[in-house]
């Protein structure tokens, strides 16, 4: 079956400088974004529920401008002060300067990685002294807590915001050739809008082992899968699977 059609389950690339753009325009092909699943904040009435004393922390650990955003709505709801001497821990430098949105970066003691946790690792071992806060969604890796814990870090999870599916109606009556899937979490959303979806011809492209394992535990086919060795994005391995098509 030659590939014409391919929806990725992903918010549309911000600017015209996407591979998925090229690859479209190499091989004449329709591709959608559509995101699955969407972020929603934890109540404060939830959060209260959690005992989590944000106050008590010296220093806060930000994985994502998602993380940053409902640190600080969640200090606004609870009218928490922002502590003018807590520390900020940042995976990434683009996260670091998103601070700026919240706090006057220059007057802030802010550390960041080179987008990797484990850099960010050798920053807060350093720091031995400090009891830090790590916000995260209900769905997340387990890599930051294990490695702190493994470190002996004091540290406390504070769960601000959950992934939940996506209202997907309006793809009801819409197909394409290919599904792209970056987390279980939209695949999930997939069953959990079309129960009565059959797969049939459509291919499913998943990216990293957690969610091809997804497609597996839904008893879908799982067709382009990635990273692989000769296959390092997504859009490699489709170019990849169109070619072999043809």
């Amino acid at each position: 079956m030659k590939i014409k059609s391919i929806l990725v389950s992903q918010p549309k690339p911000a600017t015209d400088k996407s591979p998925y753009f090229d690859l479209a325009k190499k091989y004449n092909l329709k591709i959608d974004f559509r995101p699955f699943v969407q972020v929603e904040g934890v109540s404060v009435k939830e959060f209260r529920q959690t005992r989590v004393d944000i106050c008590s922390h010296t220093a806060i650990i930000f994985n994502s401008r998602t993380a940053v955003d409902h640190f600080f709505r969640i200090c606004e709801e609870l009218k928490i002060t922002i502590i003018d001497s807590w520390k900020y821990f940042c995976i990434s430098e683009s996260i670091a300067f998103y601070l700026q949105k919240y706090v006057v970066y220059r007057k802030r003691k802010i550390f960041y990685g080179n987008g990797s946790f484990d850099d960010l690792m050798d920053l807060i071992i350093k720091n031995p002294d400090e009891k830090f806060l790590v916000p995260l969604s209900d769905i997340h890796k387990q890599e930051i807590p294990s490695k702190l814990s493994k470190a002996n870090i004091d540290y406390t999870k504070a769960i601000l915001y959950r992934t939940v599916s996506a209202d997907l109606s309006d793809l009801k009556d819409v197909n394409y050739d290919v599904l792209v899937f970056f987390s279980p979490a939209g695949v999930a959303s997939l069953m959990q809008n079309f129960p009565d979806f059959h797969q049939n011809g459509t291919k499913i492209a998943t990216f990293g082992p957690a969610t091809a394992k997804a497609v597996e535990t839904h008893s879908l086919r799982l067709d382009i899968k990635a990273p692989v060795t000769n296959a390092p994005s997504m859009t490699a391995a489709l170019e990849q699977f169109i070619k072999a098509q043809k």
